[in-house]
């Protein structure tokens, strides 16, 4: 609950956009795998605490998720319906790398985030510390957590 209440209490002071990766942080992730999403396994107590916080008021929970290929957008909208529901469509953000293709995933990310329009205050969590370090380069000002956070 510690990452919950850390939430709570500075979403009572300002609203808080928080974006997730989902590969490693609430899907399980093994590099060895095929990239067939459908057969990941969901991370319960990740996916738990985050469904608690989109409860909360003045947070937008997003996702913000790479894949290799165009086709993947697909499984990994699939993925969510099936076991993250409350991750509204509409705040979904599914990059793929065929459509960038000579962009990390880490600039992809990194990008994405520089180029929003910050009203709100900004959390990104994932698995993936370079794609933190690259973020936390190019926009120092947006708070990270690894998703380890994530489980007390």
């Amino acid at each position: 609950m510690h990452f919950y209440e850390l939430i709570k209490n500075l979403a009572k002071k300002e609203v808080i956009d928080i974006y997730v990766d989902m590969d490693g942080v609430i899907a399980s992730y093994n590099f060895g795998e095929p990239l067939n999403f459908k057969t990941k396994r969901p991370l319960m107590t990740n996916i738990n605490t985050l469904e608690k916080i989109s409860k909360l008021e003045n947070v937008n929970l997003y996702i913000l998720s790479i894949c290799r290929k165009d086709f993947q957008i697909e499984e990994k909208n699939e993925w969510l319906n099936k076991y993250a529901q409350f991750f509204e469509k509409d705040k979904r953000n599914i990059i793929s790398k065929e459509t960038y293709p000579n962009t990390s995933s880490k600039d992809l990310k990194a990008n994405f985030l520089l180029n929003l329009e910050k009203k709100n205050k900004v959390i990104m969590i994932d698995d993936d510390n370079s794609v933190l370090e690259r973020i936390n380069e190019k926009i120092p000002e947006i708070i990270l957590y690894q998703d380890s956070e994530l489980i007390d």
